[in-house]
């Protein structure tokens, strides 16, 4: 019987254009990890840099949370289920603080810079989330009073750094968006526990640091 309703999902999902590993990855998020997940809007099939949602000039097309609404992220199982089988391309949005991870976010190329260098030092990192645009590190969660006096510290904090924290989204692999396919840089380990992940202040200290010390120009950040 369960072969037999395995097919049908899989089936249902290539008909309505969706992907079942979307699914998978949800309830792993949600079920396995304790990560809050909710569909994200979908890219406009007319053309996939625009955004479904009634924003013409929506920034993240297809990459964030509209009907449900944030609020209506969970861990529940049937509900997700539910939510990706009657929207099986649906992205997968992970409301970022409380009980999730937070993230700190940079464009690629700076990203992959950074990356590089603190590999190079030895730094333990955790996963990481790639968009053709943007790389995410995941970090612990953290209040917006905390995030104030780590940023109030500091001398010089590259504006197009992003903090996905209490009230944030982020798109989750492997979501595809309008500006392309999301994808894990750095995967997290397999298993059933939810990924390691380090303190916001090390990983925006070590960011920070080695964006100036690789000599990014203010185009790339």
């Amino acid at each position: 019987m369960r072969e037999i309703l395995g097919r049908r999902r899989r089936l249902l999902s290539r008909r309505n254009g969706g992907k079942p590993e979307l699914l998978g990855a949800a309830l792993t998020f949600a079920t396995e990890w304790q990560w809050p997940v909710l569909p994200g809007v979908a890219p406009d099939p007319q053309g996939r840099a625009r955004c479904a949602c009634p924003d013409p000039e929506c920034t993240v097309p297809g990459a964030h949370p509209f009907d449900p609404g944030l609020l209506a992220a969970t861990t529940d199982a049937r509900m997700v289920r539910w939510w990706w089988t009657n929207r099986p391309s649906a992205p997968v949005i992970l409301a970022t603080g409380g009980r999730a991870p937070c993230a700190v976010s940079l464009p690629a190329l700076a990203a992959s810079r950074a990356l590089a260098l603190l590999d190079r030092r030895g730094m333990r990192l955790g996963p990481v989330v790639a968009s053709p645009t943007r790389w995410a590190l995941l970090v612990k969660p953290y209040s917006m009073e905390q995030l104030g006096e780590l940023l109030y510290a500091k001398d010089f904090v590259p504006g197009s750094l992003r903090f996905h924290g209490e009230g944030g989204y982020l798109a989750l692999p492997p979501s595809e968006t309008g500006q392309g396919a999301v994808r894990w840089e750095r995967a997290p380990l397999p298993g059933s526990a939810a990924p390691w992940v380090p303190d916001v202040e090390a990983v925006v200290d070590a960011v920070v640091d080695a964006l100036t010390r690789t000599g990014v120009s203010a185009p790339e950040l």
